[in-house]
């Protein structure tokens, strides 16, 4: 089998810089000046100064460790029931097109919109999920969803979890669905039974797009923006900001380019060392030992 030209590569490749490597560039070497369009019109080169400055942020420590806790629930929650929902999905029944096309429903709304959404849900008082706790008797009066640190976290979580969660359920289906029903089939006749099926078989080769669904949810929960900017703005009192919203924050609205890009960097930084962390885990693991 004869492979194509390294040539052909060139467009997608100048495609990756213009789009990503451009940019990340030019914020590092912005994170390198002193830029606040509040005191003054011109960069003025400092150095790791901005670095320096975000060792001592407490905000940044604060908002990392929200970040990270956000990402790791809801990503968990979404491996969880998006598995779930695609051993469902796969199995047979007359609905199953129908279904399948509802479930992916949610990953295909703007975000924005869906978060708006959301907020009217939780509002307090006049929410829906206020009226129907209330309606049940498990509540006596309104809880203020999105006003205590708490509680909105959770709320940011939930609303996450319904948005996300199909995208790992189609992409876990596509998976279920490659795996030979012979397998089973055999292994029923060998008198193993549902749920050792499950973890003899489905898991183990689910492995591959189960890794995927982890890399992709937790490169795009770590960089939660939109979602949090609509339904909380980051409170109460800075409860709910992420990594991704205290830059933008930074930059945009106190006009402070230097920092705000210091900020992005170390994020992008961040991220990219916890992808490669799992990566490498998920390398290790599938590799047999003794091989090369």
């Amino acid at each position: 089998m004869t492979h194509p030209p390294r040539w052909l590569t060139i467009p997608a490749l100048l495609t990756i810089t213009g789009v990503f490597a451009y940019p990340l560039l030019r914020a590092a070497w912005l994170s390198l000046q002193a830029l606040n369009l509040n005191t003054q019109l011109q960069p003025v080169f400092i150095g790791l100064a901005n670095y320096q400055r975000l060792w001592g942020d407490s905000r940044f420590w604060g908002d990392l460790f929200n970040t990270t806790v956000f990402t790791v629930t809801s990503v968990s929650l979404e491996l969880v029931l998006g598995l779930a929902i695609a051993l469902l999905l796969h199995q047979p029944s007359r609905w199953r097109g129908p279904l399948r096309t509802i479930a992916l429903l949610p990953w295909v709304l703007p975000t924005a919109v869906m978060a708006l959404g959301w907020a009217w849900i939780f509002n307090d008082p006049y929410g829906v999920w206020n009226d129907w706790l209330q309606q049940l008797g498990w509540i006596a009066a309104p809880i203020n969803w999105l006003g205590n640190p708490r509680w909105a976290w959770l709320t940011l979580v939930a609303a996450d979890v319904w948005k996300t969660t199909p995208f790992v359920a189609i992409l876990l289906l596509a998976g279920r669905q490659a795996i030979p029903e012979d397998l089973y089939e055999a292994h029923c006749l060998e008198g193993a039974t549902a749920w050792q099926s499950f973890w003899q078989i489905t898991l183990p080769l689910l492995r591959p797009q189960l890794a995927i669904a982890l890399l992709f949810r937790s490169a795009q929960a770590f960089g939660l923006f939109d979602l949090v900017k609509v339904m909380t703005g980051g409170g109460p009192a800075n409860s709910t900001e992420t990594l991704a919203l205290y830059a933008y924050t930074t930059a945009l609205r106190y006009l402070d380019f230097g920092y705000g890009a210091t900020l992005a960097i170390v994020t992008a930084a961040i991220l990219a060392a916890g992808l490669g962390l799992i990566w490498g885990l998920g390398r290790s693991r599938s590799t047999p030992s003794g091989g090369l």
